[in-house]
């Protein structure tokens, strides 16, 4: 049995398919800041235009659950090269768009790239690297993650100014194309594709459940008005899911083991990661719009704001990961939920009269301990895999991870929205304090049963 060790092929490798992911995450964070500049240039609708985040975010969402598939059946380093390969194309795609949907269809192609390279980080590590250092590869892996929606918007907001919307796309081709070398280079294969069968009747299932649900929270804050495109999308997402799930229970070879959530110590993890990426995502929306329209900054002001927060979140990620190699997972998870409550009750109480320097402060709080759960709790779950698991474990990590892309983004807006629109005499300002204020309660609740699942999870365990 080959000893696993930490060598430069792995540090490499890891860098390699870490800078897919960071420009996958970058791009669409960035482009968010377009958004005004490109419904002028096209003469679109709001609506429209959120295409290109609803586009990107449904095709990587459909390609994670592949990605136990896509582990037997290819080498790793065929998928990272057509992995980049794609990002590539759908980058040159972007920056030479004459039309929109050139526009929406580079961002599809990327999201394909991105889908096959984010779980292919993961299981690089999980697959090779030693027991004793999962912990803090895998927080360095969410460090290059993590990192990315930080940088995003203020990458976006300086390049639009001073360069123009293009140059996002054309800025981003030498990040991809150096992780290409790289990636070719130092990926080596630890165990043989075993060529398994692809489930196509579950992947138009799940990928009938994720346009219903996708769609469905996208059209959350439209309840009042409109509520049936809301209701329609999410029965057509509830029965592609259900349909998907009986499928996979009498297949042979199901496109992602559900078995695995069986294990209540994993669900519990998995469970817990959703509820608080949702509020990490959440929390992504509101503070650029209260400090926009509550404050009255400038969208190149909102980014250096929460810049600071999301840097140290990324920063504590692998140092997370160091302190549960050395001391286990119980301790960062549980004081950094914790540090998480806290920086949302400050935000619940303080909701309708934030400023700057409170935005800030409290941001720190709330991303130091987003940097000690969220990789944490995805090692630690994987951890109550069997080893052959593994891939199906990260494919459902990286699945949800997407998910809470849309529900938490949706959910939020949402608040914010109804209460804007409400019949309230404050001005827009003030409304939309009171709106940000009852967000963050909403969130606070959803980390509060964050930290019950794990706290239950991670008890039982020790006892165990």
């Amino acid at each position: 049995m080959q000893t696993k060790k930490i060598n430069t092929s792995l540090i490499l490798a890891i860098l390699a398919t870490g800078l897919m992911s960071f420009s996958g995450v970058v791009v669409e964070t960035a482009t968010n800041i377009t958004f005004p500049t490109l419904m002028k240039e096209f003469n679109v609708s709001t609506s429209t235009v959120q295409w290109m985040t609803t586009g990107y975010l449904l095709i990587a969402s459909i390609m994670m659950p592949l990605s136990a598939y896509l582990k037997h059946t290819f080498t790793s380093k065929k998928l990272f090269i057509t992995a980049a390969l794609l990002f590539i194309i759908g980058l040159v795609v972007d920056a030479t768009a004459p039309i929109f949907p050139l526009l929406i269809l580079g961002r599809v192609i990327q999201g394909i790239g991105a889908g096959i390279a984010l779980p292919l980080m993961f299981n690089i590590i999980l697959e090779q690297a030693p027991t004793s250092k999962i912990g803090l590869l895998m927080g360095i892996g969410t460090l290059i993650t993590a990192i990315a929606p930080a940088i995003g918007p203020t990458f976006g907001g300086l390049v639009v100014s001073s360069l123009g919307w293009r140059s996002i796309f054309l800025l981003l081709l030498p990040v991809v194309i150096f992780a290409l070398i790289i990636g070719a280079i130092s990926i080596k294969q630890v165990t043989a594709p075993t060529h398994t069968k692809l489930n196509l009747g579950g992947l138009i299932l799940i990928a009938i459940a994720f346009v219903g649900l996708i769609f469905a929270f996208t059209n959350l804050s439209t309840i009042k008005t409109a509520p049936l495109n809301f209701v329609l999308p999410l029965i057509i997402g509830i029965i592609g899911l259900i349909g998907f799930v009986i499928q996979s229970k009498h297949s042979e070879n199901p496109l992602i083991d559900i078995d695995v959530l069986k294990n209540k110590k994993y669900a519990a993890h998995l469970s817990a990661f959703f509820l608080v990426q949702i509020g990490a995502l959440g929390m992504s929306f509101i503070l650029p719009n209260y400090i926009q329209l509550v404050d009255h900054k400038s969208a190149l002001i909102a980014g250096l704001i929460v810049l600071p927060g999301a840097l140290l979140g990324a920063i504590f990620a692998p140092l997370g990961g160091s302190i549960l190699d050395k001391f286990g997972a119980r301790k960062p998870i549980m004081i950094g939920i914790t540090i998480q409550i806290l920086a949302m009750i400050l935000y619940s109480i303080f909701g309708r009269t934030l400023n700057s320097t409170l935005i800030l402060i409290f941001y720190l709080l709330f991303m130091l301990g987003m940097g000690l759960v969220m990789g944490n709790t995805m090692t630690n779950g994987l951890k109550q895999l069997p080893t052959e698991k593994n891939a199906d474990g990260n494919g459902w990590f990286n699945t949800v991870q997407q998910f809470a892309g849309a529900v938490g983004t949706s959910i939020a807006s949402t608040i914010v929205a109804l209460s804007q629109t409400s019949g309230l005499s404050e001005n827009y300002a003030t409304k939309t304090a009171i709106s940000s204020q009852n967000a963050f309660i909403v969130l606070l609740v959803f980390i509060l049963i964050a930290a019950v699942l794990l706290n239950s999870a991670l008890k039982y365990m020790k006892k165990s």
